[in-house]
């Protein structure tokens, strides 16, 4: 059967590392994505899965089978010279440690687990090792992703942010419409819980759970008579938050690959119908809630039973070159604001690790990452307290990647320095060393900083390296 080539096929086949065999990947992390990652690798013939690395030794064997490795092609090995010889004979190689890992002869690492200074130190390994990294533990990323792309850069490396997850694919939508010549108004992305209005119970579904909403009903609309930020007020009134922290956290990161800022920071956060989006988020003075253009935000989808989810999907408000182009796109179904100045373009879906592989195609063929190639660190991921925390209190991560006791916001970055904010992530696991008020920034000195951590260390180097720090 004749095969037929399309357009990325061709920029791989044209401009890729031509090898005759696949390369070597290695997964650091054997949760879900990690999982779904391991599946889709065993697809494509271009990648190879050789080494697997989670703390649960268990979780990492049962994962492999699950995909569809067999026991005896998995060997669970204690040190290298072990490894070796598995991955020679052509087994699937398991471990507890990716100091160990990043030893092998893989040309690239998918970091998966979640755990920032986990992912920061086997980052670092890998790019001291001469290893591709992709990195799905975005909790790093938002920290220190600018030390570790120009570290990356220096050995000659790609670091890439994952296609699958919300960054990534934004940056890259974003991307498309720069080389379109599209302005761009506001980036974003989608709360990962949609919120569906039953108007036969009054009720909203989100989060998995129900609350009655008896007035609803008069906001389920963008009313003509309500000027649009009292109609979003209205829906606001609902039980369940309008921003998580991965929600912020993600959009930071697309701050530092792209140079777009967020409006306000704790983000706008809507809730919002997909079309409405180009009408939301527009300048004010075309009737929007925007201060300005080149801006990230998100919104929580809001639909009936029986329309599309969106919950997860990125997207971009675009202006369009004039009202003509605006309104045949608006007669094709392409969600416009009124006056068909501002357009929406967007990808409702993504699909984790089964479409990691694309970055570590790009990362193993192209050298290339799905992110940017300039990573600056503009806006940190801050901590407020969101009750009075005490002296010697631990902040400890936990479900969903949130720190019990804080709020979080977007700030402009600043250096680890007395009074000066500290990142979310990197208070993570540390004691509180003063009392502070519900409402406060959370400051570098209310935490006994482990100052030999491998994320405060790469944070420093950031410090010096980007902002002239000493």
């Amino acid at each position: 059967m004749q095969e037929y080539i399309m357009n990325l096929q061709t920029i791989f086949s044209k401009f890729g590392a031509k090898s005759l065999q696949p390369a070597g990947v290695g997964l650091v992390g054997a949760g879900e994505f990690g999982a779904s990652f391991m599946a889709q690798v065993g697809r494509m013939p271009s990648l190879k899965m050789l080494a697997v690395c989670d703390q649960n030794i268990q979780r990492a064997v049962q994962t492999a089978v699950g995909v569809g490795f067999a026991i005896s092609d998995i060997q669970v090995c204690h040190d290298l010279p072990q490894a070796l010889k598995a991955i020679q004979l052509g087994q699937l190689v398991v471990v507890d440690r990716a100091e160990l890992l990043v030893q092998m002869p893989l040309l690239v690492v998918l970091e998966a687990t979640g755990d920032p200074q986990g992912a920061a130190a086997t980052a670092l390994a890998c790019i001291e090792a001469g290893r591709h990294v992709v990195m799905a533990t975005k909790e790093a990323e938002v920290v220190v992703g600018a030390e570790l792309a120009r570290r990356a850069h220096k050995k000659g490396v790609v670091i890439s942010p994952v296609d699958g997850d919300q960054p990534s694919l934004l940056i890259g939508l974003i991307e498309w419409a720069k080389i379109m010549g599209f302005p761009i108004v506001c980036a974003g992305k989608s709360s990962e819980s949609d919120f569906v209005w039953d108007a036969a119970s009054s009720g909203i579904t989100a989060w998995g759970e129900q609350a009655r909403c008896p007035d609803f009903q008069d906001f389920f609309n963008l009313q003509a008579s309500h000027d649009l930020e009292k109609n979003l007020s209205g829906r606001a009134n609902v039980p369940f938050a309008l921003t998580t922290v991965p929600d912020l956290c993600e959009m930071g990161i697309v701050c530092n690959h792209t140079g777009l800022m967020p409006d306000t920071p704790t983000l706008h956060a809507p809730l919002a119908k997909t079309t409405e989006l180009p009408t939301i988020f527009r300048p004010k003075a075309d009737g929007g809630l925007l201060h300005g253009v080149n801006r990230v935000d998100m919104f929580n989808c809001l639909r009936r039973p029986d329309e599309l989810s969106f919950a997860g999907g990125v997207f971009v408000v675009i202006e369009v070159p004039d009202q003509k182009t605006g309104q045949l796109l608006a007669s094709k179904g392409i969600p416009t604001c009124p006056e068909n100045k501002y357009v929406l373009i967007h990808n409702p879906v993504h699909l984790l690790g089964a479409e990691a592989t694309l970055s570590v195609l790009s990362a193993v063929s192209l050298q290339c990452s799905t992110g940017s190639t300039q990573v600056r660190p503009l806006v940190d991921l801050v901590a407020i307290a969101q009750t009075d925390l005490e002296a010697g209190q631990m902040l400890e991560m936990g479900e969903r990647h949130v720190i019990k006791g804080l709020s979080h916001a977007l700030h402009p970055a600043k250096i680890l320095s007395q009074g000066n904010p500290i990142p979310y992530y990197l208070c993570a696991g540390l004691k509180t060393r003063r009392r502070v008020l519900k409402g406060q920034l959370l400051l570098c000195d209310d935490v006994d900083l482990e100052t030999q951590s491998p994320l405060y260390l790469l944070r420093k180097s950031q410090d010096l390296h980007f902002m002239n720090a000493d």
